[in-house]
């Protein structure tokens, strides 16, 4: 039997459907609606939660881990380390959430009436073991907890308790390195076995198996892997790390990582890895993944695109927005908006963007060319404007008293690249990022980093040009990818507004 997912005729869309740093998907259904996570790593506050109506449009409503109480993150936390891997389902009612804190904690699940929350304090699981834990529960109301290796065991949800010894499932294809990333379902006479493979590189790859029971013995598909771009000239690499959806009219479809490298060779991706939608075909009871691209037929029943997200972010409200990150932790007492209404006052921790425990608030690079903007007052400090990909690797304009400086961080390298004083007040800082199109030759970097200011009548003043090929995943390692946003390095930093946008708006 066929069953298929794309439509004879209608609209395109467009992929990745959630741009930027969006590693690790996973989905659920509920109804008409759908709702996804993804990994978070080292940011505050963490594991964002997003809604669509039609598995195309994504409209970020929350964090699960929005209380210090939900997660801990301490200062010596590296950078991608902290949140893996977090599965989402809905069963018997209630949203279940289980993740991987990385940096102390282990396996955690959590549980919630509403996805947009508020979610529970977590539930410990300290009898798993391995990273990428899933949930599945089968007819008899047994919960099993599948983690990257492949193994599973039979757990308490509710408690945490665990049930016998750890049982390996299945070891992947023979020679393909780290199985990873599980997800088990149930559909129709079996149980199906998803997983990532070789690696969350260039070989990375989804491969399936399948059993009449959940706990095996699994077959492995014929066609392993069912995904892959490995040794190909493909725009979108890495592919992996998927989770499958069925849609009310029966249709599959699948959620996977992927990135976007640019420039010459190895290539550079420099967003991370973002989330991807693919339409699924079952045929002799295997799944068969269709042609992955950027632009796709979309799905045959009508589209709900959702609210867009203001370029601007004025700081009128209490609370910042969703989509608005941190390292490791944020308090009111660093971060607010309420000391001066209709500003967001940034107090200063540690004394520059090196440091683990700096003051920084931003948001996911999600266009690979684009410009961010801000009004900043560092009368009474020191802070800015960067470009982050870790501790190791980030571009920033940096305003004190009369004065700006561009900064180039890349591995045991810091350097002011170039400075420029100002006038008394406060000051626009700009910083522009533009995909290279023409690889003149195999050294050709992905983006060009453009960093100044701007005068009164919005002339842009350019300090500094840089190589965005040192802010890429390649070059730095790591699981993450850029973030642009403000930062305190000394005293207290007023930030009027925060303007973002693609470069062809």
């Amino acid at each position: 039997m066929r069953v298929s997912s794309i439509p004879e005729k209608g609209n395109t869309i467009n992929n990745p459907v959630i741009p930027g740093f969006h590693p690790d998907p996973s989905v659920c259904r509920a109804g008409g609606d759908y709702y996804l996570v993804c990994s978070s790593f080292e940011y505050f506050p963490g594991v964002p939660i997003f809604h669509s109506r039609d598995l195309v449009h994504w409209a970020q409503i929350g964090n699960a881990l929005d209380r210090p109480s939900q997660l801990r993150l301490p200062l010596d936390t590296p950078s991608s380390g902290g949140i893996y891997a977090p599965t989402l389902r809905h069963h018997d009612g209630r949203f279940w959430l289980i993740v991987t804190n990385v940096s102390g904690d282990g396996n955690l699940l959590f549980t919630a009436t509403d996805p947009a929350g508020p979610w529970s304090d977590p539930v410990r699981l300290p009898g798993v073991h391995g990273i990428d834990p899933d949930l599945a529960w089968d007819d008899d109301g047994n919960c099993w907890c599948t983690t990257a290796g492949v193994g599973q065991i039979r757990i308490d949800p509710h408690t945490g308790e665990t049930f016998g010894p750890p049982r390996r499932l299945w070891s992947g294809s023979p020679g393909a390195k780290a199985p990873e990333a599980p997800h088990l379902y149930r559909i129709g006479d079996y149980w199906y076995l998803l997983i990532a493979e070789g690696g969350t590189e260039r070989c990375h790859s989804v491969s399936i198996a399948r059993s009449r029971t959940p706990t095996g013995p699994f077959e492995p598909c014929p066609a392993n892997p069912i995904l892959t771009h490995r040794g190909t000239d493909h725009p979108i690499q890495n592919t992996g790390h998927a989770d499958l959806v069925q849609a009310p009219d029966d249709s599959w479809w699948m959620v996977l990582l992927g990135v976007r490298p640019g420039g010459g060779t190895p290539g550079w991706h420099v967003l991370g890895r973002e989330t991807f939608l693919v339409p699924v075909d079952w045929v002799d009871g295997w799944p068969v993944v269709g042609e992955l691209s950027s632009s796709m037929p979309a799905p045959s029943w009508p589209l709900h695109p959702p609210v867009v997200v203001p370029d601007r972010d004025d700081f009128e409200l209490s609370e910042l927005a969703p989509h608005w990150i941190s390292l490791r932790h944020r308090t009111p007492e660093v971060c607010t908006t309420k000391e001066r209404p209709g500003r967001l006052t940034l107090q200063a921790r540690g004394g520059s963007l090196d440091d683990t425990d700096v003051t920084f608030v931003g948001r996911r690079q999600q266009h690979l060319s684009c410009r961010a903007r801000t009004l900043i007052d560092a009368a009474d400090g020191r802070g800015g404007l960067a470009v982050r990909l870790d501790e190791q690797h980030h571009y920033e304009i940096e305003a004190s008293p009369g004065e700006v400086r561009v900064r180039a961080r890349i591995g045991p390298s810091n350097t002011v690249v170039a400075s420029r004083s100002t006038p008394p007040g406060p000051v626009v800082l700009r910083i522009e990022v533009a995909a290279v199109h023409a690889v003149n030759d195999a050294r050709t970097g992905p983006d060009t980093v453009t960093i100044g200011i701007e005068e009164p009548d919005g002339t842009f003043v350019e300090l500094a040009s840089l190589d965005g090929r040192y802010l890429s995943t390649e070059v730095a390692g790591g699981f993450t990818g850029r973030v642009i946003g403000m930062f305190a390095v000394a005293g207290s930093v007023h930030f009027d507004w925060f303007d973002y946008r693609p470069a062809d708006r």
